[in-house]
Parts: C-alpha cells; sequence; structure tokens
C-alpha cells in the first residue's frame, strides 16, 4: 500500500511535542528518539533563557524612557556588566550541578542525584554571601571602575547596590534551574522564569513611576521589582524542589555535609566557573572600551544592542543546553555514541535558530533599537552594533552547543582553556587595537567579537571531534 503524506499528521505531530515539552513529563531520555529527546529538553530551556533575557530588557525599556535615560541606560547596562561575574558563578555551579544530577538520573539513582543537589546549594550560599557583600560595600567604585561618569555612578548607586545585594536570587534561579535540568525536567525550570518575569513586568512600572501609595523610584524602581520578581521566582523553584512530583525531590537528609561530594562537585564547578568568568570579565573590559571610547551615548548604544543579542542569544543558549543534559544521561547510561548524535542534531537546530536571528536583526535593527531608544546617536551606535555582531550569529550557535558538551560530560577544563585563549588572548587585544591603534573607536570593539567568537568555535568543534569528553569520570 502507498503512504500517502499528510501535513496535517506531521503538525498534529508537533502540537503533541510541544505540548508534552511544555508540561514537562518524565521519560527516559536515553531510549527515546534523539529527537525527541532534543526538543522535548530545548522548547522549555529556550522559553526558560528568552524570559531571563527578559529582566534585563524590561529594565531597558523603563529606564529608557526616563528623564536622564543616557545616564539610566548606562547604569543598568554597566551593572548587569558586572551582574555577569554572579551570572558565571551562578551558571558554573549550574553546570556541576546539571552533570552529576543528568549523570546520576542516567544510572537510575535518584537519592545520588538529590543528594548532590543539596551539597551544591550548601556551597552556593557561602559564595554568594561573599559577592554580595562586596558588591554592596563597592557599588559606587565599582561603577566607576567600569568607565561611567562620577554623575553616573552617584546616580546609579542605589540600583547596583540592590542587584548585587539580592544577587542570591539570581545564584538559586540559575543554580535550582539547572538541577531541575539535569533530572530532565526542562519544563519546571521554564516555568519559574515565567512567574519571575510576570511579576517584574508588573512590579516595574509600578515601582518605576509610582502607582497609588507606592511612590516613584525611578531607575532605583527597577532594582526593586527585578529583585523581588526573582525572589518569588525562587519561591516557585523551591516549591517543587522540596514538594514536588518529578524525578528529584530534595529533604532534609540530603542537607547532611558530605565533604567528598562537594570537593568532587568543586571540581567540576570550578573551571567551570573560571570558564564564565573569563567569558564576563572580556565582556566587561569591553564595555569599559567602549565607555572610554564612545561616551555615555557610545555605551548606552553599545548595551541597547547587547541587550538585545542577548535577548536572542539566551534562547539559543537554552536549546544548546539540551546537549548538556543529553550528553550526562547518555554517557551515565553507557551510550556514548549517542550522546554525540544528540549534539550533532542540536547543533543542526541551533544553526536554523540563529540564522533565522541573524535575519531578524539585518531587517528589523531599527525598529528594535528605536524601541528602547528616542536618542539618535545612542539608536546610531546601536544598529551598527548589531550589524556587525549579527554576522558571526552562526558561529556563536555552534560554539554553544560545543561548550554545553563539554560541559555536560563533566569537562569543564577545555572550554575553560578555550575561552581563555580566545577572549583573553586574542579578543580584548584585537578590541584594544581596533578601537585605539587603528582608531575605529567603538567600532573596532564591535568588529572584534564576531571574529572571536568565529575562533573559539572553530577551535571547539575540533576538540569535540576528538571525542575526549567521553572518558570523563563523574
Amino acid at each position: 500500500m502507498t503512504t500517502i503524506y499528510k501535513p496535517a499528521g506531521k503538525l498534529a505531530s508537533a502540537v503533541r511535542l510541544l505540548k508534552e515539552a511544555l508540561q514537562g513529563k518524565d521519560i527516559d531520555y536515553t531510549t527515546v528518539s534523539i529527537r525527541k529527546a532534543v526538543m522535548m529538553l530545548a522548547i522549555p530551556m529556550m522559553l526558560e533563557m528568552m524570559m531571563e533575557s527578559v529582566f534585563a530588557l524590561v529594565d531597558l525599556y523603563f529606564v529608557g524612557h526616563l528623564e536622564e535615560s543616557s545616564i539610566a541606560i548606562q547604569t543598568v547596562g554597566l551593572t548587569e556588566s558586572v551582574l555577569t561575574v554572579i551570572y558565571s558563578v551562578a551558571i558554573g555551579m549550574s553546570m556541576a550541578a546539571t552533570a552529576f544530577v543528568a549523570r546520576r538520573i542516567g544510572e537510575k539513582n535518584k537519592e545520588g542525584a538529590a543528594h548532590s543537589a543539596a551539597q551544591i546549594l550548601i556551597i552556593a550560599f557561602v559564595v554568594n554571601t561573599v559577592l554580595s557583600v562586596a558588591g554592596v560595600v563597592y557599588a559606587e567604585d565599582i561603577l566607576m571602575a567600569m568607565g561611567a561618569t562620577p554623575q553616573a555612578a552617584a546616580h546609579g548607586q542605589l540600583f547596583t547596590q540592590i542587584m548585587m545585594g539580592s544577587s542570591i536570587a539570581i545564584m538559586l534561579l540559575f543554580l535550582i534551574n539547572g538541577i531541575f535540568r539535569g533530572a530532565g525536567n526542562a519544563a519546571i525550570a521554564m516555568k519559574s522564569l515565567w512567574v519571575a518575569n510576570i511579576c517584574n513586568v508588573v512590579l516595574c512600572p509600578v515601582f518605576i513611576n509610582g502607582l497609588g501609595p507606592v511612590p516613584a523610584m525611578g531607575l532605583t524602581g527597577a532594582a526593586v521589582a527585578t529583585a523581588t520578581g526573582r525572589s518569588i521566582g525562587v519561591l516557585y523553584q523551591s516549591y517543587h524542589l522540596f514538594w514536588g512530583k518529578g524525578l528529584i525531590r530534595l529533604a532534609a537528609r540530603h542537607f547532611n555535609v558530605d565533604t567528598g561530594v562537594m570537593k568532587a562537585l568543586i571540581k567540576i564547578a570550578t573551571p567551570g566557573i573560571f570558564q564564565f568568568v573569563i567569558a564576563s570579565c572580556s565582556w566587561i573590559v569591553l564595555a569599559r572600551l567602549v565607555a572610554v571610547t564612545g561616551g555615555e551615548d557610545g555605551s548606552a548604544g553599545y548595551q541597547t544592542a547587547l541587550r538585545l543579542m542577548m535577548f536572542f542569544m539566551l534562547p539559543a543558549w537554552g536549546l544548546s543546553g539540551a546537549a548538556s543534559t543529553l550528553v550526562g544521561q547518555n554517557l551515565g547510561a553507557n551510550a556514548p555514541q549517542r550522546a554525540e548524535q544528540s549534539v550533532m542534531k542540536t547543533v543542526k537546530y541551533n544553526v536554523i535558530f540563529m540564522l533565522s536571528v541573524s535575519v531578524i536583526f539585518f531587517l528589523a535593527g531599527d525598529w528594535l533599537v528605536s524601541f528602547f531608544s528616542e536618542v539618535q546617536n545612542v539608536q546610531h551606535v546601536a544598529k551598527t552594533a548589531m550589524y556587525i555582531m549579527a554576522a558571526g550569529f552562526v558561529f556563536y550557535g555552534v560554539g554553544m552547543v560545543m561548550i554545553n558538551a563539554f560541559n555536560g560530560s563533566g569537562d569543564t577544563w577545555t572550554p575553560t582553556k578555550i575561552n581563555f585563549a580566545g577572549f583573553w588572548l586574542f579578543q580584548i587585544p584585537i578590541a584594544y587595537l581596533l578601537a585605539n591603534y587603528f582608531e575605529m573607536g567603538a567600532t573596532g570593539v564591535f568588529v572584534a567579537i564576531p571574529v572571536a567568537e568565529t575562533a573559539i568555535t572553530i577551535v571547539s568543534f575540533i576538540l569535540f571531534k576528538k571525542g575526549r569528553w567521553k572518558m570523563q569520570k563523574v
């Protein structure tokens, strides 16, 4: 009998897959089809990361319409650049959590997965306390060191203090979601960001502009709204982590300090933290270089372009995160070949996504920029940055998957070394030379970004194909 192709049947299948992914059903990712495994993880992870990027965009939108918009945008942008250090620590720890939990789940060891999750939470509280206190005490000095003018630093000090003081919410959002992703429950991770963002969107105009008995706080209100929204998201996560019905559920016994597990977690988390600290500090250096060579409008334009780029890049990072979970679980199930096939399938989907983003940037750049700023100079710089950075988006997409594949296997040293060479020995020197020696100013910084990212991707792909990550023990 001849099979008749039915587009409607394929559409119905896609809709069912979408519903399952959003509902977060527990499945065995080591046995289902690779396409389904990737999509079941990638869809909620993409939406999760898109929600994370919305935080910065919502703040940017509302403060961009304040009276002193250039100073406000610069403060938000520079503070976000500093917060990337917190993000880096959180992501590094979440990588260790994902690798450990995924490996234990692949081994069908739920108790071991819960125990590992509890130990990394203890470590996170200790580390974040130190970073948070330092951020609150030295907030104005941090802004000045980033290249902000004395006026902007004084104006944004309280904003930065609130954001740094509430950074435990950032840490836990990333970390607990890393635990959920390792267990294969990416839907809960996604929903926690939805909850946090809905609260942020509602509270931002209330605290910034004032409403009823709530006084207008201006820039400070954006920090209060964001801190509150993230904290509510953490409460939602905690409920499902301690009282949920998923594969992983924490209890008091799991928090008994286990130095052996902690040392193993730190062994993986430490290079993972360095990996992202290296990358984020590079972005901080670039932000300062733009602020020095481009002034307040140049810095505001760059920060606008960067926030827009991250809005689209974070969903791509979420999609690539599917590789991390699938590599961890399949290695735990002694299926390294399936792990590699899962990574290459994820690469295919991420390239398609990033190619689409490139088209959006080139066709809708004017509209996207004008939505966040009405200052002509800011818009001009932002558009220039967007067009140049978009030239390397496809390479970014491949590179993200490679990094997540290494991290998911527990091999966090390889991408750390690649990042150090790519960012600090290549990107920063090129940016400095183009901006100053070749007198290209901020544009030179923008050019250095896709050039370095492309080089990093090529090296990562070569090392991935060598396959040493398959031998990693966790």
